[in-house]
């Protein structure tokens, strides 16, 4: 009892300010990886508490840079902390992190595109799906330039529960510029909904819980931020391969002003796609003139079941891609036109 007590109540000791943490060792945000730093400690401190309680929990943290929202998750109590930074000069400065924490922060020098978390924390917290969520936690204030690359990393690794989640429903809460916090969280008919949302809707609840001002941040960026909150769920709303409903999403939303069966047709080639474009919206009962924003998740459930029917009846269909037949097309008019040279 007495270790969990510890564990509990640990406070870093006085430490140079995240400010003079940056003066010292002439940190610098780089514009070409989109780095904004966040230097006041209360609202890190809002943040960190916003994942809920952290007492004796497992921690990864992605993109700490020079250690604001780290310090936070180090008050928290917690039994570990994770951190996987790319960017060298950010290590000297976590490195006096960790000598103040003794055994809490680990620091991995690598990228989080990349990095293996699966083996990172003990066996012991790995939960069955079905239960209630490991004591493992990923947060981050993710740079800009990898938010959307790396959260349909993740998402597919909820999908084949790997990666963070092969310790069971691991819990995630990261920032992203507010437009892309708002497309993860979008309702159907509004304006901002959009592939992100439904991605993210069929495997997690997902909450925008803040938002955080541009001026926060330093250097201050253009646009404010959004933190968001991800709870993988016990069983995922569309129940389909990752690919194939990234692949349904994907071209329904090609075209997100005009009715959803433009979208849709390209997934069909051009010589049956009206035929089989119909076929598909009859057999999973979607109005053609529906916007994509207008799509419900139970509409994509409904789409991705058939389109899946319709490839195994077809081994082909899943492979076709409407953009290298435009290019072979285009390809054969631009030899015509040369042999008439």
């Amino acid at each position: 009892m007495a270790s969990s007590r510890t564990l509990g109540t640990f406070r870093l000791p006085p430490l140079p300010t995240i400010r003079e943490i940056i003066k010292l060792f002439r940190l610098q945000a780089v514009k070409q990886l989109s780095q904004n730093f966040l230097l006041d400690l209360r609202l890190t401190d809002k943040i960190v508490r916003k994942a809920g309680n952290l007492t004796n929990a497992y921690v990864y943290e992605v993109g700490p840079g020079p250690g604001g929202i780290t310090r936070s998750i180090l008050n928290a109590g917690v039994a570990e902390l994770l951190v996987v930074e790319k960017d060298s000069r950010f290590i000297p400065g976590l490195q006096m992190l960790s000598d103040a924490a003794p055994g809490k922060l680990r620091i991995v020098h690598g990228d989080v595109l990349t990095f293996k978390i699966e083996r990172a924390f003990p066996e012991s917290l790995k939960r069955q799906w079905e239960d209630d969520p490991p004591n493992v936690h990923i947060i981050g204030n993710l740079p800009f330039s990898v938010s959307t690359p790396l959260i349909i990393k993740w998402l597919e690794n909820v999908s084949q529960r790997n990666g963070p989640f092969a310790y069971g429903r691991t819990r995630m809460m990261l920032t992203f510029q507010k437009e892309v916090a708002e497309r993860l969280t979008a309702t159907t008919g509004s304006k901002q909904r959009s592939r992100l949302s439904i991605m993210a809707q069929y495997l997690c609840d997902v909450q925008h819980i803040l938002t955080i001002p541009g001026q926060a941040f330093v250097p201050k960026p253009e646009v404010d931020s959004g933190v968001v909150h991800f709870t993988p769920l016990t069983r995922p709303r569309i129940e389909q391969p990752f690919k194939l409903v990234e692949k349904v999403v994907q071209n329904a939303f090609q075209f997100r002003r005009k009715y959803c069966h433009r979208g849709l047709g390209m997934l069909f080639p051009e010589a049956r796609r009206l035929e089989s474009t119909g076929k598909l919206l009859e057999l999973a009962d979607v109005d053609p003139t529906l916007r994509p924003t207008q799509l419900t998740v139970s509409h994509f459930k409904s789409l991705c079941d058939v389109y899946r029917k319709m490839c195994d009846e077809d081994p082909h269909l899943f492979a076709y891609n409407f953009r290298e037949e435009l290019r072979q097309k285009s390809k054969k008019e631009d030899d015509k036109q040369s042999c008439r040279l």
